[in-house]
């Protein structure tokens, strides 16, 4: 069992933090972008980071899939190889990620938070409306399930995205029920994830539980957004949070060379 301490006053600001990414993921993902580097800037390692991530993660996107469902915009019968995949790719990722190093996923998650925002941001007609579906059955839940969810078990910042994306440019949805599919396939994979971090050890329940709380209410007042005004904020606030959290990400690993090219340091 791991044990890592952290103040008081820490949690109330992980709890807020939450929050506001709970708020941001059910919109269009992207929470982890802000959850990742917070829980790393409070010492954890990077795999008891990812692993408290995914404790906390899972009450943002099961409270964003009740929402959903209950709303009936999307029907669990349609999902069930989906969601099969989505379960089997990220409890392989998660546990791939237990036997890799640090230093690799510190050089790796910048580069995959910088392609998020240029994503977003080259494309801004994407998802406005419905459009002809590319892929059925078996080979949409390879890519959308297996792959991203596989990518959601060994990273995590931004797989609600590539989650939503998949759903745009392989089925054709619109960006609000694209959204609205990605927090299934997100809760499962993060509940996957979850699963093998269990087991290995990984989490910092503490933290976790207290960030869950958080995801959970922002991600109900987030979700709430989706259906009516999402497609307005979605596309400015994954970019920004994406440019911001791949300066920090490039900073926090090569912060010497940076202040040292600078004249810095």
């Amino acid at each position: 069992m791991e044990w890592f301490m952290v103040s008081p006053l820490m949690l109330v600001v992980l709890f807020f933090v939450a929050v506001l990414a709970g708020f941001i993921d059910s919109l269009a993902g992207g929470g982890g972008l802000i959850t990742v580097p917070v829980l790393l800037a409070t010492g954890m390692s990077p795999a008891h980071a990812l692993a408290t991530n995914k404790l906390q993660a899972c009450g943002g996107s099961v409270s964003s899939s009740l929402y959903f469902i209950r709303r009936k915009v999307v029907d669990l019968k349609e999902q069930k190889l989906n969601i099969l995949m989505t379960f089997i790719g990220s409890t392989t990722g998660a546990l791939l990620v237990q036997y890799v190093k640090s230093d690799v996923l510190r050089q790796i998650l910048p580069l995959l938070v910088i392609c998020i925002g240029l994503y977003f941001l080259l494309m801004p007609k994407l998802g406005e409306e419905d459009r002809q579906r590319r892929l059925y059955g078996l080979p949409f839940a390879l890519v959308a399930g297996g792959c991203v969810g596989f990518y959601d078990g060994f990273f995590g910042p931004g797989a609600g995205s590539f989650y939503a994306l998949a759903f745009v440019t392989l089925c054709g949805f619109n960006l609000a029920k694209s959204t609205a599919h990605a927090k299934v396939l997100n809760a499962t994979s993060n509940l996957g994830g979850l699963l093998l971090f269990i087991i290995g050890g990984k989490v910092i329940w503490g933290t976790g539980f207290v960030m869950m709380a958080g995801q959970f209410l922002g991600a109900r007042m987030g979700s709430r957004l989706v259906l009516s005004k999402g497609q307005k904020l979605i596309r400015p606030m994954i970019v920004i949070v994406s440019a911001v959290m791949s300066a920090k990400l490039l900073f926090d690993s090569h912060g010497t060379e940076i202040l040292h090219w600078l004249g810095v340091a």
